[in-house]
């Protein structure tokens, strides 16, 4: 039976620690010859070997393409949640290249020489599947808690889960019993057998007993690559029409030549290889032989209702539930997910064709997500569809002397700001580097130098824009100005944007200060903390963060800085008066460069749990009102984040008209997150009194009553017109619902 796996080949070369580096010499010839794989034998009580792992491991260092795996490795002296690291491990180290294959020992003598429990067939078999399951567990992390296996020969007991895997690395066993064949068809992702071990017809039989374990636990058989160790053939001819009858008649689809001399290497690369896959595809042309799944029956059948997974466009990257990489891409920062699909364009052209299939399915709800941490929440959802924009990234200088810059909505503002930094350039982009480019360059864009250089979107002069019919447009100042005029400030309701233009500012060493306070006072810090804002310098920048009431401990403020300076006189200067607000707990200001500061996003995929909570206003002045309202917001119990950041200066320069984000007047931006809704809401109301407008941005609950704050009369007017224009269909309504503006 052919199985329809793309055929592969590798090597099967000795360990031999004779000329301790003529294996590695080997695994990069077969790798030079175009081999798939390379592979080693695992007998760690032979002195006369390398440690197979330790082998592997530098192998993978002077490989680049080369697939890598033990063949097979001897599990009863392997622990297995120390393997399942080892090899997440080497699978990161080397770029997603490794494969493990697996066995449940033999040279039983040996084995228990080294101290291992001597184990019958039986319970080696038990003992294997067991040291899967931790090994699966351990690679889980997607999974809460700690890996717990109560086996007889392994055990786990809350082990920490993690790392993750480059790849789903495969689990191959070498199998040739009746209990082994079936753990592979249950358990097991490959088997792998040497030919020379197999009696005639037994290959056969051994597919078969697979097949029938595999559709037993309600497995697609052709999930199970077939493996086969061989020996080098006398005629090349000969070898070639060999090897493709197995495949052809076997299933078997990836051929490891057991050999050490480099000709027989070069032969398989040069001649072999390419004269089987030759006839395979044109047998499998011949009768239609379609090839294997690309999910498992477990991943299909965690598929969605309602969702035409079979539609999506050819090479338009799709992640669905149940693949391996969906815990890293369904949620965000804050955010727990569940779509039914994310789709992940790599250029416009793909944005266009994820579009048109979030259109064929209406009635699902449509995220779109540029690569950051979405603290809304509306990057993600529950069963509809996500587009995200993460490959979208690229960060390229368009007129050096202009100090304009294009950059992929996909980007991240930490890249973003590396980039920039190499020219002395630097680009106000919010306070965390992690932030993507695309959602904060469509809202507002409040960052480190606002006060100084203003919003993000004001440094916008051009965009690349998917509209709801599929249409590409590019716009600027004169190209279409009012759609240019909406995408800055509520470009997540008129389009995905795929890029942007930007004119930046040059900067050099900045100053960035961190200062802890006494705020037992919370409305007197908090009026304080205004009044120093108002009055200082542009180059500074600051954000307040405090928190509630501690028992028996003073309330504690943190103000983080940013100082667009590297003259200590002038640093000191902006700084002192903010110093001086309240008692100094801690102090540290240091000079760096505006990339490091937004250099601090983990590259750790989004695992958000739960629903954000948070709400967001624009106010003019933190008032003595202002400040005995959030005081007792703060110890309500209803928020446990509250942030105020520093906006006026250079923000306000700009026409009110100018953008969507009209409240240019407001000094500062004010944001309380909770677990909450109505809990939330109950105490932000007296805050909401002092509101002059809200940045879109922080909040979670865009309700009619948070739109028409965010976007007053004359603005709401204007983008009522530009989005019956734009989205009639009102496609984009999970991003920004503008149909609920009020008239």
């Amino acid at each position: 039976m052919d199985y329809g796996h793309a055929v592969a080949f590798g090597v099967f070369i000795t360990p031999t620690n004779a000329a301790p580096r003529a294996p590695v010499a080997l695994a990069r010839l077969a790798e030079q010859v175009g081999l798939d794989l390379v592979t080693f034998q695992d007998h760690p009580y032979q002195p006369a070997f390398h440690d197979t792992w330790t082998l592997m491991s530098y192998i993978a260092a002077q490989t680049e393409r080369i697939r890598i795996a033990p063949n097979v490795l001897n599990l009863p002296l392997r622990q297995p949640a120390v393997l399942a690291r080892s090899a997440a491990s080497l699978d990161l180290l080397s770029g997603g290249r490794l494969d493990l294959g697996l066995g449940a020992g033999a040279f039983w003598d040996a084995i228990e020489a080294m101290g291992a429990e001597r184990l019958t067939p039986g319970q080696a078999v038990t003992a294997l599947e067991e040291g899967i399951d931790i090994i699966r567990g351990i690679w889980d992390t997607d999974a809460r808690g700690g890996v717990r296996v109560d086996g007889r020969y392994h055990r786990a007991t809350g082990a920490k889960r993690g790392p993750r895997p480059a790849h789903p690395i495969p689990i191959w066993l070498g199998a040739y019993k009746p209990r082994m064949l079936a753990l592979t068809g249950r358990r097991a992702d490959g088997w792998l057998p040497s030919y020379a071990y197999l009696q005639p017809g037994r290959l056969a039989d051994g597919n078969a007993a697979i097949d029938e374990a595999a559709a037993s636990v309600g497995r697609d058989p052709r999930e199970i690559r077939r493996l086969l160790n061989v020996a080098p053939a006398s005629g090349t001819a000969g070898w070639v029409e060999q090897l493709a009858t197995l495949a052809l008649e076997d299933g078997e689809s990836v051929f490891i030549v057991a050999t050490d001399d480099p000709d027989v290497m070069r032969l398989v690369g040069d001649e072999v290889a390419p004269a089987v896959r030759e006839l395979v595809a044109a047998e499998r042309a011949r009768t239609g032989t379609g090839t294997a799944p690309v999910r498992s029956a477990a991943a299909l059948a965690a598929r969605r209702a309602g969702i035409a997974y079979d539609d999506v466009p050819a090479g338009l990257a799709a992640v669905e539930p149940g693949d391996f990489r969906f815990g890293a891409v369904r949620s965000n920062y804050l955010r727990g997910g569940d779509p039914g699909i994310v789709l992940e364009p790599a250029d416009a052209a793909q944005v266009r064709e994820a579009l048109a299939f979030a259109r064929r399915h209406p009635s699902l709800p449509l995220g779109v997500r540029s690569g950051g941490h979405g603290v809304s929440g509306r990057s993600t959802n529950d069963g509809g569809i996500v587009v995200d924009l993460r490959r979208l990234d690229a960060i390229d200088v368009l007129d050096e002397r202009a100090r304009r810059v294009r950059v992929g909505a996909g980007a991240r503002w930490t890249d973003v700001a590396a980039a920039l930094g190499a020219h002395g350039w630097a680009l106000s982009s919010g306070d965390y580097g992690g932030v993507g480019v695309g959602g904060l360059a469509t809202a507002g864009g409040i960052g480190w130098l606002a006060r100084e250089h203003g919003l993000t979107i004001d440094h916008v002069v051009a965009a690349e824009l998917v509209l709801a019919d599929g249409t590409v447009t590019r716009v600027d100042a004169d190209s279409d100005p009012e759609l240019f005029w909406g995408i800055r400030g509520a470009g997540a309701a008129l389009g995905i944007v795929t890029s942007f233009e930007f004119v930046v500012d040059a900067v050099g060493d900045i100053a960035f200060a961190q200062f802890a306070f006494d705020a037992s006072d919370a409305a007197g810090f908090l009026e304080r903390f205004g009044t120093a804002v108002e009055a200082a310098p542009r180059i500074l920048t600051p954000n307040l963060f405090i928190g509630g009431r501690r028992p028996g401990q003073p309330r504690v403020a943190q103000v983080l800085s940013l100082v667009d300076s590297d003259d200590p006189d002038e640093i000191v200067a902006a700084l002192q008066p903010l110093a001086d607000i309240a008692p100094l707990l801690q102090q540290d200001v240091r000079l760096q460069r505006y990339a490091d500061v937004m250099g601090n996003a983990s590259t750790e995929p989004h695992r958000g749990r739960g629903e954000p909570v948070s709400r967001s206003l624009l106010v003019d002045r933190l008032s003595p009102g202002f400040a005995a309202d959030a005081a007792v917001l703060l110890d309500s119990g209803a928020t446990h984040w509250f942030q105020v950041r520093a906006v006026g200066g250079a923000v306000a320069d700009v026409a009110a008209d100018a953008t969507p984000y009209a409240d240019r007047s407001a000094n500062f931006s004010v944001i309380a997150m909770g677990s909450d809704d109505a809990e939330l809401d109950a105490a932000w109301a007296p805050l909401a009194r002092h509101a002059t407008g809200a940045y879109i941005s922080f909040e979670s609950k865009l309700d009619a009553e948070r739109l028409t704050l965010a976007f007053p009369t004359a603005t709401a007017r204007r983008l009522r017109v530009l989005k019956a224009r734009v989205d009639p269909d009102n496609v984009f309504r999970d991003n920004i619902d503008l149909a609920l503006l009020r008239p």
